[in-house]
């Protein structure tokens, strides 16, 4: 029998990235329809990018320009400096040449660095996608003028597979929580008002202090989620199971009836009459109780009728639809 812990979870994305734009310029063709999935490095916007290769041609031949002006430099001071070896030439005019060649040099260290950024900014002009993953509302369509990196997001991105749902566990269930995340608990989650099985997902994050706010510790599971069930902002039961007891003695929950003395059952004795026994009752899960006291395997409670029993009264085992009692 699992021993489990209860909680309500909230649905996350693995990844989520808010695609802006690193330049501005105006929407030539959006490149996706909402909801779409897309793959890493996918384009999705592309920018009108005749500025930007204006910019860039412009920037190459400024570059063309100061390194023929760079070279011409470099051969007058090569040539200042053998006139300075031979005495013919004053250290003012040797120093004034070989400034000037470093100079024009350093111009041309800034003439490249100008033409990398035209030449990224032309790049820039075709927007792709950072992660894997599934298309939210769009927020730009053709035409719309972009600017740069704005606070909002032409379209955001959400990883579906796998996701991660987050809950909360108590305080007081700190120490079981620490004791078995080690054997690797499975977190299984239901979606609210579903009649399907629960998703089995693994526990892979445990926080590493409680809040002191609400009393409770967060944790994360991690699913698969091929299927794309599991929609991040929604809410699902969560149970915890943090170990399976192997031997457990179990009864149905509608067995057990509390009374002043405590809970007991009914047992069937072999002469069809019945007799009410103390039992000790660890804890209940889906419908089944767990008896650490008073039962042993094999025996057979009652579990319809109890109110009208008595101790030694005869009762009729009715069989169910599958022939069993």
């Amino acid at each position: 029998m699992p021993f489990a812990l209860l909680s309500t979870g909230t649905v996350e994305p693995l990844q989520t990235a808010a695609v802006g734009s690193q330049v501005g310029g105006v929407v030539e063709r959006v490149a996706f329809r909402e909801g779409d999935q897309v793959r890493a490095g996918q384009v999705l916007f592309r920018l009108d990018p005749r500025p930007f290769r204006a910019a860039l041609e412009q920037a190459q031949a400024a570059l063309a320009r100061d390194r023929a002006q760079a070279e011409s430099a470099r051969l007058e001071a090569e040539r200042a400096k053998r006139l300075f070896e031979q005495s013919l030439l004053s250290q003012s005019e040797w120093d004034q040449k070989r400034a000037a060649a470093e100079a024009w040099a350093g111009t041309v260290r800034a003439d490249s660095a100008a033409a990398g950024t035209a030449r990224l900014n032309l790049e820039y002009a075709a927007i792709r996608a950072p992660i894997a993953g599934r298309t939210g509302r769009l927020m730009v369509h053709e035409g719309d003028y972009v600017k740069t990196a704005t606070a909002e997001p032409l379209v955001t991105i959400n990883q579906l597979h796998p996701v991660r749902v987050r809950f909360t566990v108590p305080v007081s269930a700190v120490p079981l929580v620490q004791r078995y995340r080690g054997a690797r608990p499975r977190v299984l989650v239901r979606q609210a008002g579903a009649d399907s099985a629960a998703l089995d997902g693994d526990l892979v994050f445990v926080d590493n202090a409680v809040d002191q706010a609400s009393g409770t510790l967060l944790l994360k599971g991690e699913f698969a989620n091929r299927d794309g069930r599991l929609t991040p902002g929604e809410f699902v039961d969560v149970r915890l199971v943090l170990y399976v007891e192997p031997r457990a003695t179990v009864v149905p929950a509608p067995a057990v009836t509390v009374g002043q003395q405590g809970p007991y059952v009914y047992v069937l004795n072999p002469d069809s009459t019945v007799s009410p026994r103390p039992v000790s009752i660890e804890r209940t899960v889906d419908e089944m109780s767990i008896v650490t006291r008073g039962l042993e395997p094999g025996e057979t409670v009652i579990t319809d009728g109890q109110l009208r029993l008595a101790p030694g009264a005869k009762v009729v085992v009715r069989q169910g639809s599958a022939g069993s009692p």
